[in-house]
């Protein structure tokens, strides 16, 4: 005997439900572009570039600045550059750069020794010498190693050092 399935009678109800064949097909989900992707992916990439050059950049300039002030020098007073050598130089210091400082306007102390000393324990004249009246004619500024500094101090202005430079600029 052939078996017949019945199909179960349908319903009728007062209500309009939708039935299967009134609701809406899903649509398979879109798929993404490889293309879309690697677009994405690119402008990452370039903002990571531009936020690591910003960084890069403002520490190059912070670092290399070759106008940075020297601690405790006033630019209004003259200092005495005190180095490794023993010599000392009077004048105005600025920073060249990270490892040289900048001396102009400079003077020097020179003591003048005596042919023949009169007595045993007399000692010479000491005379500010301006930098530039010497034989071979330098310029009125030195660049100096940051090395070969031990320090400097700025000169009061009623230092003999600061008086003895406003009488040779005053001649």
């Amino acid at each position: 005997m052939d078996q017949i399935r019945r199909q179960p009678p349908k319903k009728t109800s007062t209500t309009t439900e939708p039935t299967e064949a009134d609701r809406p097909v899903a649509l398979p989900p879109k798929k993404k572009s490889k293309r879309g992707k690697w677009i994405l992916i690119s402008v990452f990439i370039v903002l990571f570039v531009i936020i690591i050059a910003g960084i890069g950049t403002v520490y190059i300039i912070k670092h290399n600045n070759k106008d940075i002030s020297l601690v405790g020098v006033k630019s209004d007073k003259y200092q005495a550059l005190f180095l490794t050598n023993g010599q000392v130089y009077f004048g105005k210091l600025a920073q060249s750069d990270q490892e040289t400082i900048k001396i102009s306007d400079i003077y020097y102390l020179q003591i003048q020794q005596p042919v023949q000393p009169k007595e045993e324990k007399q000692q010479g004249e000491t005379q500010l010498i301006k930098l530039g009246e010497e034989l071979h004619g330098p310029e009125d500024e030195m660049y100096i190693d940051r090395d070969q500094v031990l320090f400097w101090e700025n000169l009061k202005d009623n230092s003999q050092v600061s008086e003895a430079i406003k009488a040779y600029k005053k001649q």
